[in-house]
């Protein structure tokens, strides 16, 4: 009875290495069964499309399918398509840069118009210091000479 029981889970085993062989190659060819199309192939997906548990295609019982769909996973992995949550990261990530660089252009912006803003108010100070400068050394360097003349003759008190 033991020997039957053995041959039974032989031919069983045998007949799930076929299943998920087939459901593998289904896969690959992207044209599975239970799983829509376009499904990934990974080790879970081989499993439900051979219409079992992901959870019975183990290392321990199918190594050279496990190693052969990670194999073959690896490979492909820079084909694989980007799922639509994927492509909402990558533009909330590209958003969040541009953000963040809008803001530092934005500080940059600030900094130098404080520093024109300074510029300006020096240069009218600077001016309007000119401009008295100019009109002290008008008054005292170009006095007419009747009134430097008269000024040495007025006696002094």
């Amino acid at each position: 009875m033991s020997s039957k029981k053995n041959e039974s889970a032989l031919t069983k085993r045998m007949s799930a290495v076929e299943q998920y062989n087939a459901a593998f190659e289904r896969l690959k060819h992207n044209r599975p069964e239970r799983l829509p199309k376009g499904a990934l192939v990974s080790q879970n997906n081989v499993a439900k499309e051979a219409g079992s548990d992901p959870s019975a295609l183990k290392k321990s019982r199918f190594p050279l399918l496990i190693a052969e769909i990670q194999k073959y996973v690896e490979e492909h992995v820079e084909k694989k398509p980007t799922t639509a949550h994927q492509v909402r990261s990558i533009a909330r990530k590209k958003n969040r840069t541009l953000r963040e660089r809008i803001a530092e252009v934005e500080k940059q912006r600030d900094y130098l118009a404080s520093l024109l803003s300074e510029a300006d108010a020096k240069i009218l100070e600077l001016y309007a210091r000119i401009t008295e400068l100019e009109r002290i050394t008008s008054i005292s360097s170009f006095l007419p000479i009747e009134i430097i003349e008269s000024k040495k003759l007025e006696p002094s008190s």
